[in-house]
């Protein structure tokens, strides 16, 4: 009984190990944005903008919030790249 207990605790991590949630993937088209990358976040800047702003006029403010919050992301992401 022991022993299928531990068989069953050793497959585990297998399992975890892929779905990571991280791929390289996604770094490697981070990565490859190269100078496009500022324009890429202004525009997500100005999606996330006035996706708040549609969400303050529907009435639901937590949701506006939320998207507030996402165009800051890609605010201080254009800032950091103004080097």
């Amino acid at each position: 009984m022991r022993d299928s207990f531990h068989k069953g605790a050793r497959q585990r991590p297998s399992n975890r190990r892929s779905g990571s949630g991280f791929s390289l993937k996604q770094v490697s088209v981070q990565q490859s944005r190269g100078d496009n990358g500022a324009a890429w976040a202004k525009r997500q800047y100005e999606r996330y903008l006035a996706l708040a702003q549609a969400a303050l006029l529907s009435g639901d403010a937590i949701e506006a919030q939320n998207f507030y919050q996402h165009a800051e992301h890609y605010f201080r992401t254009m800032r950091g790249q103004e080097t």
